[in-house]
């Protein structure tokens, strides 16, 4: 896809100045290049780096909605399934709930306009299900271990207390019996 940006679009929506100073300088400068010359999104991706690139879809040309919104769609679906783990596993391997997985298919499915609004939204809902469904999980397990710790340091605290009170009982008693 041959999607382009231009400085004055840039400038639209606000581009980091020195982001855009920095392009512009790769590029030879704004007036040189001039403020409404295309610039391919490869460019910026070549000069500026993939930060750049992805923040600089939101300043494509509107005639160009569609594509960059199947891009963006695509490069989603394939960072889920593909982005590689330290542990040798994708990030796929991070969606152990169905619900999850299919959402990432009917995305691809959609991008390619081989899935209707109606399955978009409905995988969504049933992906942020999954995920409420997996924080509270994660909620709930992190409150156990929290109540447990704290019951564990309570029954310390508490067995301390009471070994101390109980050694200072036997400390007064000792010294009584050696004042009488």
């Amino acid at each position: 896809m041959k999607l382009y940006t231009t400085f004055a679009l840039l400038k639209k929506h606000e581009a980091r100045t020195e982001r855009y100073k920095h392009l512009a300088k790769s590029l030879g400068g704004v007036t040189k290049y001039g403020k409404d010359t295309p610039i391919l999104l490869s460019t910026i991706l070549d000069t500026n780096g993939l930060d750049d690139c992805l923040w600089a879809l939101q300043a494509t040309d509107p005639k160009q909605d569609k594509q960059r919104d199947k891009l963006a769609r695509l490069f989603a679906v394939w960072c889920c399934r593909e982005t590689p783990l330290p542990d040798g596993r994708t990030g796929w391997d991070l969606l152990t709930d169905e619900r999850s997985r299919n959402a990432v298919d009917v995305a691809e499915r959609y991008a390619h306009g081989d899935a209707t609004d109606e399955e978009l939204a409905a995988a969504w809902a049933a992906a942020c299900g999954a995920a409420w469904d997996a924080a509270g999980a994660a909620a709930w397990a992190a409150a156990w271990a929290a109540a447990w710790a704290a019951a564990r340091d309570a029954a310390w605290a508490a067995a301390w207390v009471a070994a101390r009170a109980a050694a200072r009982d036997a400390q007064a008693k000792q010294l009584k019996k050696m004042l009488r």
